[in-house]
């Protein structure tokens, strides 16, 4: 840009022909044209700054401001505090309080990265896993070492899991507090585990106060084309390998579920020709013919139960088919984590 050009923005109501004999002045105007390079160079970084700020997402929302005039407007009579955003008696618009910070701005692809970058205490967050899909809402586990994104829980058999095929691709349960029930859905968990390079780990909890856990290395699911196919890695923890069925060659050939497509009581993809194993055990789930673990099964709340079917919440490796389980959550981090104190029995 000119210096004649830069003068006139410092001194608008001169001439051309004065900003020209400035221009020639010598010291004084060599002084101006420093300090416009010197707010130059500080507009130039300050807007690197902003940009770097705004690419690697440190931003965080400002609280609500709070008028100075409250004493006056909450005295006033026929003021009415609305939440709605709308206008009140007096013509002033009252403005809808803010949902607490983390909700609105979305920073993180899971729960490890929130606990990385804020080391916040447990509870539901807004994550992104893709960067062309729309932000949800999950429970995040902060106290089993941190970063854990729970997407199944089962507590007090309030929220029925004998769904179709339609609420477990989407989700459904409560969505508030600590201790509510859900299935995170399909959709959301195959973005959640579709890299595979994760470790999930099944929190187990019987009616005595006794607890287990397990855990599968890699574990991941298909898209919806593939019915969410199951696949997993290595299993190590204290429940046993459930999930493989067991032990016995008889066990694994019908009740592993590995390679296994999800199955509703509306869309049979189980192997089991002689009936619907989704129908059977009241749940939606990974069946072959049928299983040896069922945590979205049928609840019980005296533990050991009888029926036509071991349709309970069962994890057969550790309690047995005929035993359901009181507490269950099943939760996924990256294989590669730094715990923040060592995973052990858990909090489910």
């Amino acid at each position: 840009m000119p210096v004649w050009l830069l003068l006139a923005l410092v001194y608008p109501m001169a001439s051309l022909t004065e900003l020209s004999a400035m221009d020639s002045c010598g010291s004084e105007v060599a002084d101006i044209k420093r300090s416009i390079r010197k707010l130059q160079n500080k507009l130039l970084i300050r807007t690197w700054l902003t940009e770097h700020l705004q690419t690697h997402k440190y931003f965080r929302p400002f609280p609500p401001a709070v008028p100075n005039t409250k004493t006056e407007t909450d005295t006033t009579s026929g003021v009415n505090h609305n939440s709605s955003g709308t206008s009140d008696k007096s013509g002033m618009t009252v403005m809808k309080p803010l949902p607490p910070a983390g909700s609105l701005i979305v920073h993180d692809k899971d729960c490890s990265e929130l606990f990385d970058r804020l080391r916040p205490p447990s509870g539901f967050y807004r994550i992104r896993p893709k960067l062309h899909q729309e932000p949800f809402l999950v429970y995040c586990d902060m106290e089993d070492g941190g970063g854990w994104t729970v997407f199944q829980r089962r507590r007090y058999g309030r929220v029925d899991f004998n769904r179709d095929w339609v609420d477990y691709r989407d989700g459904f349960g409560d969505f508030k507090l600590w201790n509510d029930e859900f299935w995170l859905g399909n959709e959301h968990i195959y973005s959640l585990l579709s890299e595979g390079k994760n470790l999930v780990k099944i929190d187990l909890m019987a009616w005595d106060g006794q607890r287990s856990h397990a855990f599968y290395e890699n574990f991941r699911i298909t898209d919806e084309a593939d019915n969410y196919r199951l696949q997993y890695g290595m299993y190590s923890g204290k429940a046993g390998d459930a999930l493989t069925g067991g032990g016995g060659v008889v066990e694994q050939w019908s009740a592993c579920l590995s390679g296994m497509q999800f199955s509703t009581r509306d869309q049979d993809n189980d192997r089991y020709r002689q009936g619907s194993c989704a129908q059977e055990n009241k749940a939606g789930w990974w069946f072959n013919r049928c299983h040896a673990a069922n945590l979205n099964g049928k609840f019980y709340r005296t533990g050991m139960y009888k029926g036509q079917y071991d349709n309970g919440v069962v994890w057969g490796t550790w309690k047995g088919l005929w035993y359901s389980l009181r507490h269950t959550t099943m939760k996924v981090r990256p294989l590669l984590f730094l715990d923040a104190m060592g995973s052990g029995a858990g909090e489910i």
